[in-house]
């Protein structure tokens, strides 16, 4: 059976709907100040997929960022179901909270068919039991720092992540704007493709545009730095399973103009590519 924090994770990934192309989800507090920006990539591929024939699978989503989610109040998702093709769908979704857009995304579906295949390789990186477990903030330093941090850092959360270049957040080093991270649900869920999607979409999010900062020896704990997420765009290119071992590779070709660029690759254990990511995202430092 799921655990709590992975059962109030599917729980909040499966929405309310209103209407036939309208949808309500709830928030839950992680210990960020806004909305986690994964949360709404998953339920708003969530709200697109109930629009669709369950045949039709989720291959790309491409989303913006607007505002800043507001944790304590619903967020409506309403779906436009912009095309019907005979093996492709497509829909754009806008997610709402108190009357203004906080997300413009566009999700496409396909039939599965066979096709030319190629893919990149897998990286050579230690098996994720070779790897320690992300190693918490020592209390005394946990204790200085604002309580919604202190509960981001301090807490449990639905997925276990496995860096295997292990970083120091609060005294970061300079380094190459690469990073390999494995990372797996805590409990194991149903065999639903379409909650392992929802699920995926949700933890890519996690660590990307901070790949960014790599080079600069900051990261988001940082006084001074403001980060957001712009815009995000996913691809789903095999079968896979959130609660099994799945390594998340990123690098950050660039970063200029208060913005950085981050890529991510997600492999399954045998080194199939599962799912692709970009992300572009506000980088700056306050006083420059």
């Amino acid at each position: 059976m799921p655990d709590t924090h992975v059962k109030e994770l599917v729980e909040l990934l499966q929405l309310e709907r209103l209407e036939d192309n309208l949808f309500r989800g709830q928030s839950r507090d992680i210990g960020t100040r806004f909305v986690f920006g994964g949360q709404v990539l998953g339920q708003a591929l969530s709200a697109a997929q109930q629009t669709v024939d369950p045949s039709r699978e989720a291959h790309s989503l491409h989303a913006y960022f607007l505002r800043a989610g507001d944790i304590d109040a619903p967020i409506i998702y309403s779906v436009e179901r912009a095309r019907d093709g005979g093996t492709f769908s497509s829909r754009r979704v806008v997610a709402i909270q108190h009357g203004q857009p906080i997300l413009n995304g566009a999700i496409s579906f396909q039939v599965p068919e066979k096709g030319l295949e190629h893919q990149s390789s897998m990286p050579e990186v230690p098996e994720p039991e070779d790897v320690e477990p992300m190693h918490r903030v020592p209390q005394e330093e946990l204790a200085r720092l604002p309580v919604k941090l202190q509960r981001w850092l301090g807490a449990n959360g639905p997925f276990e992540f496995r860096q295997v270049w292990p970083r120091d957040e609060l005294h970061p080093a300079k380094r190459p704007p690469i990073q390999h991270i494995w990372l797996r649900l805590t409990s194991a869920v149903e065999d639903s493709p379409v909650l392992h999607r929802a699920l995926l979409a949700y933890a890519s999010d996690f660590h990307l545009i901070g790949t960014s900062t790599l080079p600069h020896g900051i990261s988001y704990l940082t006084p001074n730095l403001q980060m957001a997420s712009l815009d995000h765009a996913m691809w789903f290119h095999r079968p896979f399973r959130v609660d099994e071992w799945l390594l998340y590779s990123f690098d950050s070709p660039t970063a200029q103009g208060a913005r950085g660029l981050a890529r991510g690759q997600i492999f399954s254990r045998d080194g199939a590519l599962v799912a692709s990511t970009a992300q572009e995202g506000l980088i700056r430092l306050r006083g420059e």
